[in-house]
């Protein structure tokens, strides 16, 4: 399916990674769903930069009534079922290698809060819009990973535990839902300069990463965006089960 003709969800849409999708995918001229859970000012800005391609709803992903009700307002709204799925949403989490919590800290409700936005947040939305998906025989599912957890230069116990957890939900849900046309694929990005999450990480850490990557740069949200659109395109149509590490060649995998 072309992406002119698809209408694509984005979980934690309103900013960073997220926003950027957004706007790759509409400048592609797919109809976009701009999911977020509290950064409404940004969501709603987003959408009236965008105009009559874009809807911005509020959910909490780890929550299966409030992501079926997005889904069926998306519908109503674009007339037709959601094609594309990006799921983006990260949960109260910041890239502070100072802060962060290591092996002595670090608690069980840590690693469940991320498990609970990854792998939950996931499988909400996937089966939130299987049933159509099924019926079009067409779908595009595409989760939003890491590098650090094939190479945890910082220790971000629960965050690249969950990650590692989401590539492992990716390859199952291809394998499960490819007879239905159905594709799954993952894309992990390195520290992106600058979103949110990463604003807390110094201007050192991104002078290492640059000095150590064979482009010489640090991976901006705009450059993983497009990787991002290109799984739900029709180059990608005989690709599932696939990560694909976007960070200028840092993790060579």
């Amino acid at each position: 399916m072309e992406l002119k003709n698809q209408v694509v969800l984005v979980t934690g849409g309103s900013r960073g990674l997220g926003a950027e999708t957004v706007k790759a995918f509409a400048r592609e001229g797919a109809r976009v769903v701009i999911n977020y859970f509290q950064s409404e000012e940004k969501a709603r800005q987003l959408a009236e930069e965008i105009g009559d391609a874009a809807l911005a709803v509020q959910a909490d992903v780890r929550n299966s009534e409030q992501v079926l009700s997005m889904l069926r307002k998306a519908k109503e709204h674009f007339g037709t079922p959601i094609t594309t799925i990006v799921n983006n949403a990260l949960i109260s989490f910041k890239f502070d290698p100072v802060a962060k919590k290591d092996a002595f800290s670090i608690g069980w409700e840590d690693y469940q809060l991320q498990l609970e936005g990854s792998i939950r947040g996931a499988l909400n939305t996937i089966q939130a819009g299987l049933q159509d998906m099924e019926t079009m025989k067409f779908g595009r599912i595409i989760n939003i990973g890491t590098n650090l957890f094939q190479n945890p230069v910082v220790p971000y116990h629960d965050y690249t535990t969950s990650k590692a957890a989401l590539l492992g939900f990716t390859r199952n849900m291809a394998n499960d839902l490819g007879k239905y046309g159905i594709t799954v694929n993952m894309v992990s990005g390195g520290l992106l300069k600058t979103t949110d999450a990463s604003s807390a990480t110094s201007e050192e850490v991104f002078q290492l990463i640059q000095s150590s990557t064979p482009l010489r740069k640090v991976t901006d949200p705009a450059e993983a965006a497009d990787a991002i659109v290109f799984f739900a395109s029709p180059w990608g149509r005989a690709v599932t089960g696939q990560n694909l590490v976007v960070d200028g060649g840092l993790v060579m995998d």
